[in-house]
């Protein structure tokens, strides 16, 4: 009987949640996407700060500046709606274009803001800048999660670096401003250089070839996922413009902290990828709500005109924190996969130890005070973020990146409504100073216990997989016979990159039988592959290539035949070794004669373990004998 040919297994690499047109670029293409962030992120975030307090004596007698100063906090509730809506719509084009409308209507709103004259003006514009950020953040988490992973850190580093320094550069402009004006263009020039990088960005990633989109990526569930993120950003959104007609400061503080609650809720009910995504989504919610308004409160407490250094002495201690932010991002990004877990709670527990020196050192007269508090609050939660980056996918990246600027958005309500109940006790000068003072201290309590209140929650999502896995684990070894490689429930990879789109197939474990067939062994479906040591074990595939090597399986070697076959052609003085032989693991038991021992340890009887055994000669064909029988 002839033996079928064993045909070499197919290489099949895990998909991964990149999509797949990212590993060609060049350096060129690297480097200008990170230069890219480093100037996008901070032109988004400088959007959020209302500013127009600090300059409304140089407003125009008949505008009102209460009219003014809703108009102008219309940015961020835009950029909370926008943010969502844009996550779905990169998952289905290229990020580089995207970038280019996002930083293009930046730049068109900051030319329109030197004629602007009423406050509805100045919404329409704010509006704009808004959309115009929440175009960008998402699109340049997109854009670096098809590069190189480093880049990864680097936009957290800066996202961390952002938030902390958003109110100093939004104020920076107003210094010795003559014109109100210039709150709605800030920053022209980095705008204009923000898009001439964009659109070198745009024209390298065409050379470079990448032609595909993600939109065959972007499941059903995941757009359910963003789509549901962008209802409590709506009603975040209204619930902003609906404190400042005069709501109570206790109604915003109470409601601000059910706005965080449900983000909280939605960031475990909504996040995929198990403890890796709700990770993500925690840490997002947290660092949103707690490192911007903190930053915020701080820079005003710190400004000359209340005592402390004022803005030129704040910067020392931002480049420093904006250094230290980088190097952590960047140093967690080459740590080992197995530690990435522990570095997440690491920089969130930087992240309260911040506070309580906000709490403790401040307010102070002296600048370098600052370095301290400023370093531990952005180093921890660029740690945080690129940890917990590390730990996901693209998808779930972006569904927490929805639950970000809510919180951003709900952290700001809530400081605003301390503020407001502390100031209301102030009858002097010195009153609103130290109203101030007060307000930022409970501010830090409140944060601090928010951020300790995630670190719990992300301690029991790690303790709960770990839990899961040691349960799968166990099940595992109990069809080990089988070869079944299952995995618990929950369990996660440390590493975490691409951690969407794999389908990990069951039973294809170290020893599993490349000849079973479904409904074999512990009742997982096996499908069958003739091996010949090519490729890993265990690769997952697809549904329609596990078709295919089935067919293809069944078509050319029969279970049975195959089978068959090889006990024909064994070795007949018993030399190979069980763990070679296709088909039997190291667990098969002995089989009788050549040369294998019996169960007792001892060999079959000498006869067995001789020679093997004579072949006899070929008989000849009955058509060319001279028998009886013969013709």
């Amino acid at each position: 009987m002839a033996v079928p040919p064993t045909q070499p297994a197919r290489t099949v690499t895990a998909e991964s949640a990149v999509p797949t047109h990212a590993p060609r670029s060049s350096a060129l293409l690297d480097v200008v996407l990170g230069l890219l962030v480093a100037v996008a992120l901070p032109l988004a975030i400088v959007a959020i700060p209302n500013t127009i307090s600090v300059v409304a004596a140089l407003l125009p007698p008949g505008v009102s500046q209460v009219e003014m100063i809703r108009a102008h906090g219309l940015a961020l509730p835009s950029m909370v709606v926008t943010v969502p809506l844009a996550a779905i719509l990169v998952r289905r084009m290229r990020p580089a274009p995207l970038l280019m409308g996002g930083l293009t209507l930046l730049a068109l709103a900051d030319a329109a803001g030197g004629y602007a004259d009423s406050a509805l003006v100045v919404g329409i514009l704010r509006g704009a800048h808004g959309i115009g950020a929440g175009l960008l953040i998402p699109a340049t988490l997109v854009a670096v999660w098809e590069r190189p992973r480093v880049l990864r850190a680097v936009w957290a580093g800066m996202l961390a670096t952002s938030l902390l320094a958003a109110q100093a550069l939004a104020l920076w402009p107003l210094d010795e401003a003559t014109s109100w004006r210039v709150t709605l263009q800030p920053y022209p020039l980095l705008t204009g250089i923000a898009l001439v990088l964009a659109a070198c960005h745009l024209v390298l990633s065409l050379r470079s070839g990448e032609s595909g989109t993600a939109s065959s990526e972007q499941g059903t569930a995941e757009r359910g996922r963003l789509l549901m993120a962008a209802v409590p950003s709506v009603g975040v959104a209204l619930l902003a413009v609906g404190v400042t007609f005069d709501w109570s400061a206790g109604l915003v503080v109470l409601t601000a902290l059910l706005a965080v609650v449900a983000l909280l809720g939605l960031a475990s009910a909504g996040a995929a990828e198990g403890t890796g995504g709700r990770t993500l989504a925690y840490t997002m919610v947290a660092v949103g709500a707690v490192i911007l308004p903190t930053a915020a409160q701080v820079t005003y407490v710190e400004l000359g005109g209340l005592g402390g250094p004022g803005l030129s002495g704040l910067w020392p201690a931002f480049v420093l924190a904006g250094i230290g932010a980088l190097a952590a991002a960047v140093l967690v990004n080459r740590m080992d996969g197995a530690a990435v877990p522990m570095t997440t709670a690491a920089g969130l527990v930087a992240v309260v130890i911040g506070l309580c020196s906000v709490r403790f050192l401040l307010p102070s007269p002296d600048g370098p005070v600052l370095i301290a508090p400023f370093v531990l609050l952005a180093a921890g939660a660029a740690v945080a973020l690129t940890s917990a980056l590390r730990l996901s996918g693209v998808g779930s990246s972006l569904f927490a990146l929805a639950l970000f600027f809510p919180a951003v958005l709900g952290g700001f309500l809530l400081g605003s409504g301390i503020q407001v109940s502390r100031l209301k006790e102030a009858t002097s000068s010195q009153g609103l100073v130290d109203g101030f003072v007060r307000a930022l201290h409970l501010w830090a309590l409140f944060g601090g216990g928010l951020v300790v209140v995630v670190i719990v929650l992300c301690a029991l999502l790690a303790r709960r997989a770990a839990a899961a896995t040691g349960s799968g684990r166990a099940a595992a070894n109990g069809t080990d016979a089988n070869g079944t490689d299952a995995k618990g429930a929950g369990g996660s990879s440390a590493e975490g990159d691409g951690a969407e789109g794999r389908d990990t197939r069951p039973g294809e474990g170290v020893g599993a039988d490349p000849t079973r067939g479904a409904g074999g062994g512990s009742g997982t479906d096996t499908l069958p592959r003739v091996s010949s040591g090519a490729g890993p074990a265990g690769a997952p595939v697809s549904t329609e290539q596990a078709a295919t090597e089935r067919t293809t399986a069944e078509r050319i070697s029969p279970p049975a035949a195959v089978e068959r076959a090889a006990e024909e052609t064994e070795d007949p003085k018993g030399t190979e070794d069980p763990e070679r032989v296709p088909g039997r693991g190291a667990g098969a038991g002995p089989r009788d004669g050549g040369g294998r021992r019996l169960p007792d340890g001892s060999r079959p009887p000498a006869e067995e373990t001789g020679p093997g055994p004579v072949v006899p000669p070929p008989m000849p064909s009955p058509e060319d004998a001279d028998g009886p029988g013969g013709h």
